[in-house]
């Protein structure tokens, strides 16, 4: 059981990581066109469409705790983007 939990574990950690290379997409997209990259109704709009498809043990407080989180940080890392030169 321990390696199947490291085995999700590793493609989580490369799903969050694909996330995160599309946040900076975005960053860079929203930054050349003058735009904002925090947009909380979007953000509230991700983890409502998350909390609602969540069918499994976590409760939905965990999950919406969890998705938020992922959403808090990609979106500080989209706010770092620099364009490119």
């Amino acid at each position: 059981m321990r390696k199947r939990i490291d085995a999700i574990d590793d493609r989580i950690l490369k799903l969050l990581s694909d996330r995160a290379v599309l946040a900076l997409q975005v960053g860079q997209v929203k930054k050349a066109q003058s735009k904002r990259v925090f947009d909380p109704k979007r953000e509230r709009d991700v983890v409502r469409r998350i909390a609602a498809a969540n069918h499994g043990s976590l409760s939905p407080t965990a999950i919406k705790r969890i998705f938020q989180e992922i959403v808090r940080q990609h979106r500080r890392l989209a706010q770092s983007a620099q364009l490119p030169l």
